[in-house]
């Protein structure tokens, strides 16, 4: 009798626990109110290095303080340190050349015949005589029975790849179709190619060295570059045209005609024999320190598994430097209310709810990111120095733009065909009526540009919402003309300022199903996995020792 009535207490302690922890009540006016404080004039765009981001990050710590929230960040503290290093090219300190299988040197010229940058570990690149391997797209999946290396050897060579990824209809099926894979980017290509030993990465582009399109890439090659966190280590990447590509095919007797079979899925990597190239390049280096902010609720019987709700905090100043003075006479300050306050306060407003629910068993943490307008990189910082190992990170959910539009029969995802984390939700969304979707922006490579993104590089399954356009009230014609004339107005405009007739009611929903999502994992013991087209699976695999 005592053991039937325990096991009934502690069967109705659990409904009272799962009641408690489902009785969010998220604040729409709450949340408008908060954007529009941090997107104020006061903030100056919250450019990072900015008395903009102290004010932000001194905003955001009082509110967990507020919160009964701990520190998150490393060493008990709130913020995490992200120093970024900025390149710019010395000025007429870049020659190149290439030599011939009869040893004839020749000269090429940087902006015309090649373009070169050393934005990489010390700013400077000293190559004598590397040889040179054409190795089509650089791609290697074996989930998709695709590798364009062979058994080619490549330490110390200068490897030369295609931009983007096969394009040809009868090999499309074996990526993402209209959607690119993470193989069609440059970092994934240089990444490849380091962890095989190159030395340095060239981009052939398609196209001769009068193009107008590649002479003007030439003018903005000097720009500085910011390097991304945990990039990979190359002396130095650059890009030829395609006049300079046959140049070095002809000498080394390779067909021209083998591009045409680099979509075909069974090139293999060519050596340029007897070919070499010859680069110096000088940068100067300055350091920029900026910071992502971390609060967390420590899990009660395995805090060191760790969901992360996320958010970047950043956005793009005051003017075209980002750091001008604020004008008299016209509105230069990019406020960023709805990229991304608008995330920021609803990451803010999701901490307030879980606060407010009964500790779950795993932690959760809610980590503000910085410079994500430039590239990622306090993402990139964090997941290169993780304060919580990758390892035993269940999840990263990121918010960037909340919808701001009434009910949706739609909860859009970027990355949708990824991994289960988009399983989950769906149920939960089922329970509403609603249904999971992608993004509908194949053109715009979603899935790589916001700070899930990091966390994905790394084997995390991470999960990022979007906008809805199946309005409850007008349908897909409404909702999708609504999205595309927002978007166009004011993304990364000064028009992008807080509106008391903004609609959060879709955004109230979405923040609710990731609530409900987030406690979800940490209250279990379940672990999301990559699909088995994935390109991220093979990744997490590697660690799966330390999820047992």
């Amino acid at each position: 009798m005592l053991r039937g009535l325990f096991g009934g207490a502690a069967a109705l302690a659990l409904v009272l626990s799962a009641g408690l922890a489902s009785a969010q009540d998220f604040s729409a006016d709450r949340i408008s109110q908060d954007i529009r404080h941090i997107s104020s004039d006061e903030f100056q765009g919250r450019y990072p290095g900015t008395e903009g981001e102290r004010m932000t990050l001194a905003w955001l710590q009082a509110q967990y303080e507020a919160m009964g929230l701990a520190p998150g960040g490393p060493d008990g503290q709130w913020l995490q340190p992200v120093e970024l290093k900025r390149y710019t090219p010395v000025e007429g300190a870049t020659v190149a050349s290439w030599t011939g299988p009869d040893g004839t040197v020749h000269t090429l010229a940087p902006g015309t015949d090649i373009m070169v940058r050393a934005a990489t570990n010390d700013g400077r690149a000293d190559i004598a005589g590397a040889g040179l391997v054409f190795a089509g797209y650089g791609i290697h999946a074996p989930e998709r029975n695709w590798d364009d290396w062979g058994d080619i050897d490549v330490r110390g060579k200068v490897v030369i790849v295609m931009g983007g990824e096969p394009t040809a209809e009868a090999v499309t099926g074996r990526f993402n179709g209209v959607y690119p894979t993470a193989y069609s980017n440059g970092w994934y290509k240089s990444d490849e190619a380091f962890r095989r030993g190159a030395v340095g990465v060239i981009v052939l582009a398609m196209v001769p060295a009068d193009n107008p399109g590649w002479l003007r890439s030439a003018q903005f090659n000097n720009r500085q570059r910011t390097l991304t966190p945990g990039a990979a280590d190359l002396e130095f990447s650059g890009s030829i045209n395609h006049d300079t590509g046959m140049a070095w095919a002809a000498a080394a007797n390779v067909d021209p005609a083998l591009l045409t079979t680099v979509d075909t899925g069974t090139f293999k990597a060519v050596a340029l024999d007897g070919v070499t190239l010859s680069v110096r390049a000088e940068e100067t280096i300055d350091t920029l320190v900026t910071h992502n902010l971390l609060a967390r609720i420590p899990g009660t019987t395995r805090p060191e598994e760790t969901i992360i709700y996320s958010a970047h905090w950043d956005h793009v100043g005051v003017g075209a430097d980002h750091v001008s003075p604020v004008s008299t006479t016209e509105d230069n300050i990019y406020n960023g209310a709805w990229d991304n306050a608008s995330g920021t306060a609803g990451i803010v407003e999701m901490a307030r709810q879980i606060a407010a629910a009964p500790r779950p068993a795993r932690s959760i943490v809610f980590a503000h990111m910085a410079a994500e307008e430039m590239g990622l990189l306090g993402s990139y910082g964090y997941a290169a120095n993780p304060v919580y190992p990758l390892e035993t990170t269940v999840a990263d959910i990121n918010i960037d733009m909340l919808p701001l539009s009434g009910p949706t029969r739609d909860i859009a995802i970027f990355g949708k065909g990824q991994n289960t984390l988009e399983d989950d939700l769906a149920v939960l969304a089922a329970e509403e009526g609603r249904v999971i979707t992608d993004d509908r922006q194949p053109e715009q490579g979603f899935y790589t540009r916001s700070d899930h993104f990091p966390f994905v590089r790394m084997g995390v399954p991470a999960l990022m919402t979007w906008h809805g356009v199946d309005w409850d009230e007008g349908g897909v014609e409404a909702g999708q003309a609504a999205w595309d004339a927002k978007f166009g107005a004011d993304y990364h405009k000064p028009s992008d300022e807080w509106s008391a007739d903004w609609d959060l009611r879709s955004a109230v929903e979405n923040l609710t199903l990731l609530y409900k999502l987030g406690l979800q994992l940490a209250n279990g013991d379940a672990w999301p996995t990559w699909k088995p087209d994935s390109e991220f699976g093979a990744i997490r695999t590697t660690s799966d020792a330390a999820r047992q």
